[in-house]
This record gives C-alpha cells, sequence and structure tokens, in this order.
C-alpha cells in the first residue's frame, strides 16, 4: 500500500496481522479499533484460549481463590476480529508479506504486529522435566496443573530459582500451609532485578514465614522413584531434599524462533524495534510495515541512554502495544515513541514490592524513608549520580514522586530530607548486584547495547 491516500486506504480496507494473542496483542487489537482502523484484523495465538491475565495464575490461582479458566482479561471494546487460536505462527516471509501457520495456511498482511511474548525456561535435563510432579507457571494450563496439586496436600514442593515468580510461589504454598524449600543460585532472593540490600531483606521475609531457603546453591539433579515420580532434589552443595512437587522458575524464553530465517532482527534476547516499535531486519535497517511491543521487543528507551531494554512487565504490555498500534496506522510526523517508565509490582509473604524505573543499573542504594530492618521502606538506585530507579515495600504511596526523579534524572543522592529517614538511610551503600557474567533467576528488565552516557536530558511523557 504504497503511494497517495495508502494510508487512508489501509487504515480503511487494508490487513493487520496480530501474531501473540495474549496482553499486548488484544490491547494492540482494541487501540487500532479505537482509532479508526477498519480493515481485517486477524488474531494469531499458540494457545487454544482468549487472551487472559498471567499474573493471577502466581497469586490467586494457586491460592485456590479464583480457577484458572476464571482469569480472561477484560475487554475494552469489540474488536470484529478473526480469531486463530491454536495454531502457532512457524515463520515468516517479509518479501511476499505473509505469515505461516503450523497447519500449512498463509495469512497475509499489510501491517503485522509481534507480541508472541515469552515462555518458561523448562529444566534443562528432558528425562527429569518430564518426571510426575515437576511443573513450570507460565500458561493458564500451568496454573490449573500446579494448583490441583497443591490442593491435593503434598509434603514438600520445592522451588527452583527465587526471582519475582519463585518467591511468589513459595509464599503461595506458605499461605496454603505446605512445607517450602527454596533453591537459588544468587546471594539471595531477588538479588538479580533488587540487588543484594534488598534480597537480603526479601530472605529475611522468606525464613520468617517458614520457607526453607537454600541460597548460593544449584540443583544438581531431579531424581525420580520407579513409577516415574519426583521423590528428590540434589543440590550442588551435596544436600538432597526430599519432594513431591518441583516447581522450576529459571526465567523465561523469548518467543522467537519460528523467525528463524525470515530476516527479521531477531534472536534469543528478543527482537529489536526502534523507539516507534518498528521492527530492524538483521542489516540493522527500520522495516515500515512491522512492528513489536510486549515481552519479546528490545526497545531503545532515552531515559537510560538509549540502551535496549527488554521488559517482562505487564504495564510495559499495555503502553508498547498502544504506542505501536497507534504508529501502525499513523503517517511518520504523527507517530509517537515508547517512552513508558518500567514499573513493576509483586506481592508476596504479606508485603507489597512495587518497583520504579531500571533499579538492576543502579550501582548504589540509599533507603530514602523507612528502615531495612522493618521491612517498610523505600530505597532509591543511582547510576553516575543520577536515580536511575527505585523500590517500595509497603510503601508505594511515594512512589509516584519518584518515578517523577527518574523521569527528570535527578540527582543521586536525593539532595532533600524527607520526614521518616532514619539513621541506616543517610548515607548512599553498594546496591550489590550479581556480576552480570554470572545469571540469577528471573530478572524483569534486560539491558543490552551501550553503556548509557552520563548525559542530562529533559523527559516529557506524551498527554
Amino acid at each position: 500500500m504504497n503511494g497517495d491516500g495508502s494510508l487512508e486506504r489501509l487504515r480503511r480496507e487494508g490487513r493487520i496481522v496480530v501474531v501473540g494473542a495474549s496482553l499486548a496483542g488484544l490491547r494492540a487489537a482494541e487501540t487500532l479499533r479505537d482509532k479508526g482502523f477498519a480493515g481485517s484484523l486477524t488474531m494469531i495465538g499458540d494457545e487454544p484460549y482468549e487472551p487472559y491475565d498471567r499474573p493471577p495464575l502466581s497469586k490467586q490461582v494457586l491460592l485456590g481463590m479464583a480457577p484458572a479458566d476464571r482469569t480472561a482479561l477484560p475487554r475494552r471494546r469489540a474488536v470484529d476480529a478473526t480469531w486463530r487460536l491454536g495454531v502457532p505462527a512457524t515463520g515468516l516471509d517479509m518479501a511476499a508479506r505473509r505469515v505461516r501457520l503450523a497447519d500449512g495456511d498463509e495469512v497475509p498482511y499489510d501491517r503485522l504486529l509481534i507480541a508472541t511474548g515469552v515462555r518458561a525456561r523448562p529444566w534443562p535435563r528432558e528425562a527429569e522435566a518430564e518426571l510426575d510432579g515437576v511443573f513450570v507457571l507460565r500458561t493458564r494450563e500451568d496454573g490449573a496443573a500446579l494448583a490441583r496439586r497443591l490442593a491435593e496436600g503434598p509434603k514438600r514442593v520445592f522451588v527452583i530459582g527465587a526471582g519475582f515468580t519463585g518467591s511468589e510461589i513459595a509464599s503461595a504454598c506458605r499461605e496454603r500451609g505446605l512445607s517450602v524449600t527454596v533453591a537459588e543460585r544468587g546471594a539471595a532472593p531477588l538479588v538479580g532485578p533488587l540487588g543484594g540490600v534488598v534480597g537480603a531483606v526479601a530472605a529475611g521475609l522468606q525464613r520468617e514465614h517458614g520457607v526453607d531457603l537454600r541460597c548460593g546453591v544449584m540443583v544438581t539433579a531431579l531424581e525420580g522413584d520407579s513409577s516415574g515420580r519426583v521423590r528428590a532434589a540434589h543440590l550442588s552443595d551435596g544436600s538432597t531434599v526430599e519432594t513431591d512437587v518441583v516447581v522450576v522458575s529459571l526465567g523465561a524464553t523469548r518467543n522467537t524462533e519460528w523467525l528463524a530465517g525470515s530476516g527479521l532482527g531477531a534472536g534469543p534476547r528478543g527482537i529489536a524495534c526502534d523507539a516507534g516499535c518498528r521492527a530492524f531486519d538483521i542489516r540493522g535497517i527500520v522495516t515500515d510495515d512491522i512492528y513489536v511491543a510486549g515481552d519479546v521487543a528490545r526497545s531503545p528507551h532515552a531515559l537510560f541512554g538509549y540502551q535496549f531494554l527488554s521488559l517482562e512487565h505487564w504495564g510495559n504490555a499495555v503502553a508498547q502495544a498502544e504506542i505501536a498500534a497507534h504508529n501502525m496506522i499513523s503517517e511518520s510526523t504523527d507517530r509517537l515513541p515508547h517512552m513508558w517508565v518500567p514499573a513493576f509490582w509483586s506481592s508476596q509473604f504479606g508485603v507489597n514490592i512495587k518497583s520504579v524505573g531500571v533499579p538492576s543499573l543502579g550501582t548504589e542504594i540509599m533507603v530514602s524513608q523507612g528502615t531495612l530492618s522493618s521491612r517498610r521502606f523505600i530505597g532509591v538506585y543511582g547510576y553516575q549520580g543520577r536515580v536511575i530507579g527505585a523500590v517500595a515495600f509497603d510503601h508505594a504511596r511515594w512512589l509516584p514522586f519518584y518515578q517523577e526523579l527518574v523521569e527528570t534524572t535527578a540527582p543521586f543522592p536525593p539532595p532533600f530530607p524527607t520526614v521518616d529517614r532514619h539513621p541506616d538511610g543517610q548515607r548512599p551503600m553498594d546496591a550489590d548486584f550479581p556480576d552480570p557474567s554470572v545469571p540469577t533467576h528471573g530478572p524483569t528488565v534486560t539491558l543490552s547495547g551501550y553503556s548509557p552516557a552520563d548525559r542530562r536530558m529533559t523527559f516529557t511523557p506524551a498527554h
């Protein structure tokens, strides 16, 4: 659709295909219709279900408060789409503008949005991963299966990985009165996304709630009994933990394999795109008809030195999908950059944890309000003399103020006094992030590309 009037023709009768029928895909489809797109819309999803919400799977579903099949995402409006569910995309022909499906069909497009997200990283030894009682948690089926097993009252649940999801699973198990062991190869829970200072607080929280927390260890093997059920986990320190349920929480793998050979700039770290969500091809040239949104996208962010960020955040998926949808059917002069400030939340062991910015980019942390010992505080992260992120434990009402500090590249440490700053928050300390060459479980932000330069800039959100 080139030439004069092509955009109007696209909006009126064009073909838009969305690969990935989850949160980002649905919100993009709704935005396209809101913005007046009247052409054909095809939604392709590898799961047989219409879009559903994932955060409840590690919370309400595991607690038995809601069934996994009652987690459908609320619809903002009708999208009038053709739904191709339970049929994964298997290939992309960029020249012919066609998406190949597993059933052999091909779907033509004028604009394509890729929102294929991520999947749970499985236990690497296939025979052990297939033992009865070994689970991952990502899909609705995963949540339903694990919830059923927890309801049977296993003797012990063994969680591999103490990132956000692993910690939430452990929390749900303790709330159900189940014995839980958590193994984390890092020095503490949440150490990858939040650093060792905050990780030590999370470790205390877990142990206080009865979790058998083992840090600095790796699982060397899962052992099954003669009937093929898991019975024990063997650790690198020589210990063995008897267990009848193992939950593997080793982070996520981006769903890009179907794009191999397509010529798109896609790989294990995601699909590279510009700030307007347009995908790059393998030569580093931006495409004008292929867009990316959600967990699978790697996009440069002005606030963080134009580093490419991969964000596994609910809010980012929504914001990026809306920007991508707007830009797909807009003139180049009307396109918007994706400038959402990363924000994340988790609820575990009775504490609400929320963060803004990119704490994992910080080298220092200062407790600006509350105390670490009370587990009610705000920690502000600094990088090269500026505020780069903040985390709140049961202190979220102040977080918008700290988000503004991130947005305006405010100096670190913040020069202001606060009403409830305590002696342990008077000066910055090393945030104690692990060596990036030693992976930890479940970071929610992945940085790649150039190091941020120490530049001052003004950030103006789009209104």
